[in-house]
């Protein structure tokens, strides 16, 4: 179905049907799973015209599959894009797309708040192949602006940001990129597509780790770019030859997961307003950074281009690192991982999880306290982890 199929056609609806419209194999009521790594063609004039794309149909599963491929119109319907394509992981997904878009040269703008391996992706690789990198403080919003104005290929933008939960102004932004002729990238892994559209702000690309809160079930690994035909094609044209290629079997888990993606945002969004609140005052918190509180920094910004306001938040606790190390063992409903966007609550420092590939003085540079702690709110009746967290806290 194109774009104008679904107008007036809410989420939740989405989620359920798109791609799987047009039914399936011997009249299955579920995406089968294909694990065929080759498809037959007995006519050649056909087999030529799938491979050079004049005709659907599939050659070679490093290329493209029939169990991906309706993942990736899910994702494409969901963020309203032109063409989606998928990808391993999520830093397949990020990688594939900053190296298909950038050349030995080029300039890419962004943030200093993005997840520490896109940090990686720009501060230590990008530079070998004469990239110019310029990261700029998060919330200076002028300062992106100034630095976008200047020139520049690609400006990548992530809000809110991993682990801090920035908000960036993202009309403003992607208008600056716009001027200059930039490709504008957005990271909308914690949004979704159910709290925040970054294409309908004008973003060229969205990409998210597939693996956090769009499968939500913590079993399968995957990333996605959304956007642009063009450019979508570009980045899959990089990826077949690079093969960091969704596997059916991901595949499969990552649509079951899209399924609830709705009602999983919208359960996550209350139950992370309500924790934020009762953790803003408590004694034993320091600071809590989530845009759904009022006297956050980016509430105003983030009221206006989300619809939620996400089931991320962090916080950073009185008595530094040694009340982290206290606190984390007392939790009961909670993991204790390098993970986010599962149904139950994770929670883990910055230094083990998302930023755990720079020093410390990296990431108190880029004000990530040794007493944060990254919390992504699961389902769970809010009231048992409020009392769950509340007894962790005392015990520090």
């Amino acid at each position: 179905m194109s774009n104008q199929k679904w107008d007036g056609i809410h989420q939740s609806t989405k989620a359920v049907w798109a791609g799987e419209t047009d039914g399936f194999f011997e009249g299955v009521a579920q995406v089968p799973i294909v694990n065929s790594v080759s498809y037959n063609h007995d006519d050649v004039d056909e087999w030529f015209e799938v491979a050079t794309g004049k005709r659907k149909g599939h050659i070679y599963s490093r290329n493209t599959n029939p169990t991906v491929k309706v993942f990736e119109e899910k994702m494409r319907v969901l963020e309203n894009a032109e063409a989606a394509t998928s990808f391993a992981t999520g830093m397949a997904a990020i990688s594939n797309t900053l190296f298909t878009l950038l050349s030995p040269g080029e300039r890419v703008v962004s943030v200093k708040d993005t997840y520490g391996g896109t940090s990686i992706v720009f501060l230590e690789h990008l530079p070998r192949f004469d990239i110019d990198v310029t990261m700029c403080e998060t919330e200076d919003q002028d300062e992106i602006e100034a630095e976008c104005l200047k020139g520049c290929t690609v400006l990548y933008l992530e809000t809110p940001t991993n682990p801090t939960m920035k908000v960036l102004d993202l009309k403003r932004l992607i208008a600056a990129g716009k001027k200059v002729g930039a490709t504008v990238v957005v990271d909308n892994t914690f949004a979704t597509p159910i709290n925040q559209n970054p294409l309908a702000l004008g973003a060229d690309l969205v990409v998210h780790s597939a693996t956090k809160f769009i499968g939500g079930h913590s079993d399968a690994l995957g990333g996605v770019i959304c956007g642009k035909k063009d450019l979508v094609q570009k980045i899959y044209a990089f990826r077949e030859i690079n093969g960091a290629t969704l596997d059916a079997n991901s595949a499969y888990l990552l649509l079951r997961g899209l399924k609830t993606l709705k009602l999983r945002i919208e359960r996550q969004n209350d139950n992370a307003m309500k924790l934020a609140t009762f953790l803003e005052n408590h004694q034993k918190v320091d600071q809590v950074f989530y845009p759904g509180l009022k006297n956050s920094k980016g509430h105003d910004i983030a009221k206006n281009q989300m619809r939620g306001f996400s089931g991320m938040l962090s916080f950073s606790l009185k008595g530094g690192f040694d009340a982290v190390r206290h606190f984390l063992p007392q939790i009961r409903f909670a993991h204790r991982a390098a993970h986010l966007g599962g149904v139950e609550t994770i929670v883990g420092p910055p230094r083990t999880t998302s930023h755990v590939e720079l020093t410390e003085a990296q990431r108190t540079k880029l004000g990530i306290p040794e007493s944060l702690i990254r919390c992504s709110v699961g389902i769970e009746d809010i009231e048992d982890i409020i009392s769950d967290f509340d007894q962790a806290l005392q015990n520090i």
